[in-house]
């Protein structure tokens, strides 16, 4: 979910640039900006802060396996050149 307090400030900071002479309208125009930013907000595919971290998590724990997985591929392949592969020594 977007921090609403961030919308408010932007809301707020966006309504301060409005011309001296419309400032009247000012509370008004920084509801109406607040809702234009949410809304727009809101139609964007984003994800939380949570999710994001679970899935950084996970494609840690991936590329942690995918490195060990590298490195027992390379022995193998050191093995099966050097001739000492399992098959090799029972013929």
């Amino acid at each position: 979910m977007i921090d609403l307090n961030h919308i408010d400030d932007l809301a707020r900071r966006l309504s301060g640039l409005v011309p001296p002479s419309l400032r009247e309208s000012r509370d008004e125009m920084q509801e109406n900006f607040r809702a234009v930013l949410q809304s727009g907000l809101g139609k964007l595919d984003l994800v939380t802060r949570e999710e994001f971290d679970v899935q950084r998590a996970v494609l840690l724990r991936t590329r942690e396996k995918l490195d060990a997985l590298e490195q027992a591929v390379q022995w193998l392949e050191a093995e099966l050149a050097r001739g000492d592969a399992p098959d090799n020594a029972t013929h």
